[in-house]
C-alpha cells in the first residue's frame, strides 16, 4: 500500500478548474470531463493534483503560487525530459500536454498518465518483506544506472544543459538559492559553502542527471517489487551522474530530511543492501571499475539538500508550498549542513 495520501485541494493551491477543462478539451485527445481533482499530499515543491474524469486518470503538475526563486519549479523542463525518455528503457509517465501560458489556470503546468503503482516516502519500507525490499532498491541502483547510459543527444536532449562545470555552476546556484531563501546564519553552511568550489573531482562524462533521485521519486509496480515510473524531473539537467548516486546515498549518512533514512538500521536482517552492495550494483550496471573521491559527492548533496530544504521551509513561512509539512522543516537545513561539514573534518 503506497503511504502517500490524496486531499482535498488545499485552498492555496486552487485554481480555475472551468478554465482548466477548456483547456484540456481543446490540448488532450479523448478528455472527457468532468474532473473531480484531489492534490497528492506531500512533495515539497510543484503542486500535484489527480484528475479523475470520464475518460480516466491523469495527473497535474503546477508550479506553486507566489513569488517563485529564479531557475526554480521549470515544470516545462520536466515535461520535456520524461517526453523526451518515452521509447527508452527508463521508466516514466507519458507526457499529454503542457500549458507554458500562466493565464489558464495561474501558473504554468502540464499533464500527464496516471501511473498505477504505489509510492513510499520511508526508505526502510516497514510494509514489505525482505525479500521485496531487497529487490526494490537493486532495482533503484539499475533505473538510476540505466538513466545514465542513455544518450543525451539521440533523445533530443543535447541542449538540455551547459556542457562542463557541472559541480562548479551547481554549488554557485544552490549557494544563491540558499541565501535568496535564508532565515538564520547556519555556520556550517557557510563553511561548505567555502569548501566546496575547492575540493571538486574531475568530472565524468556528460549524461541526464535527474537531480532529486530516491526511493520517494519513484512508483513501484502495484504487487511486483519494480519501478514502474520515475517522477519529479525538477531539478533534472545535464551533469555528473555521480551527483545522482551521491544525492540517493544521503540516506546511509545520517536521517533523511523527508523520512527515517537508513543510517543506525539493520540492513542485512530488513534486506536492504548496505551502501557498499548499493554502489556495486550501479558500478556493475554502469560498467565503473571503481569510484574515487566518494565522499565529496555525499557532502555536496548534503549541501545541495539543506539548501533545497530551506527553500521549502521559507515557501512554508511565505504560506505557498506544495505541502503543510513544510514549517516541520525549521531545523532541518541546520542539521544536514552540520552533519555535512562533520564528515569534511573526518576527511
Amino acid at each position: 500500500m503506497s503511504d502517500v495520501q490524496l486531499t482535498l485541494v488545499r485552498d492555496a493551491h486552487r485554481f480555475d478548474e472551468d478554465a482548466l477543462a477548456t483547456f484540456l478539451e481543446g490540448n488532450l485527445d479523448g478528455y472527457r470531463g468532468p474532473a473531480t481533482i484531489r492534490q497528492f499530499e506531500g512533495g515539497q515543491s510543484n503542486p500535484t493534483f489527480q484528475l479523475e474524469a470520464g475518460s480516466g486518470r491523469y495527473v497535474l503538475r503546477k508550479q506553486p503560487p507566489g513569488e517563485l526563486l529564479p531557475s526554480a519549479h521549470q515544470v516545462h523542463r520536466e515535461y520535456r525530459v520524461m517526453k523526451s525518455l518515452a521509447g527508452t528503457d527508463v521508466p516514466v509517465p507519458k507526457m499529454y500536454c503542457l500549458c507554458e501560458d500562466p493565464e489558464v489556470i495561474g501558473t504554468k503546468f502540464y499533464v500527464m498518465e496516471m501511473v498505477e503503482g504505489r509510492l513510499f516516502t520511508e526508505t526502510l519500507l516497514p510494509s514489505l518483506t525482505p525479500e521485496e525490499r531487497g529487490a526494490i532498491y537493486r532495482h533503484l541502483a539499475w533505473v538510476l544506472a540505466t538513466l545514465h547510459d542513455v544518450d543525451p543527444e539521440a533523445v533530443g536532449l543535447g541542449d538540455f544543459g551547459r556542457p562542463g562545470n557541472y559541480y562548479e555552476r551547481q554549488i554557485n546556484r544552490w549557494t544563491k538559492q540558499y541565501l535568496a531563501s535564508q532565515t538564520e546564519n547556519i555556520e556550517a553552511m557557510t563553511k561548505l559553502m567555502d569548501w566546496l568550489p575547492g575540493n571538486i573531482p574531475e568530472q565524468g562524462k556528460t549524461v541526464i542527471v535527474h537531480g532529486d533521485y530516491r526511493l520517494g521519486n519513484t512508483l513501484i509496480h502495484p504487487t511486483e517489487p519494480k519501478i514502474v515510473a520515475l517522477i519529479d524531473w525538477e531539478l533534472s539537467t545535464l551533469g555528473d551522474g555521480l551527483a545522482d548516486l551521491g544525492y540517493v546515498c544521503q540516506d546511509y549518512h545520517g536521517d533523511s530530511y523527508n523520512d527515517e533514512g537508513l543510517a543506525g538500521a539493520d540492513l542485512e536482517t530488513l534486506g536492504i543492501p548496505s551502501e557498499e552492495r548499493f554502489l556495486a550494483d550501479y558500478r556493475r550496471h554502469a560498467g565503473l571499475d571503481r569510484i574515487d573521491n566518494w565522499m565529496f559527492y555525499v557532502i555536496y548533496n548534503m549541501f545541495r539538500s539543506a539548501g533545497i530544504i530551506q527553500g521549502v521551509y521559507k515557501r512554508g513561512l511565505d504560506g505557498n508550498a506544495s505541502s503543510e509539512k513544510a514549517l516541520e522543516y525549521k531545523e532541518a537545513a541546520r542539521l544536514r549542513a552540520e552533519r555535512a561539514w562533520a564528515m569534511v573534518e573526518q576527511l
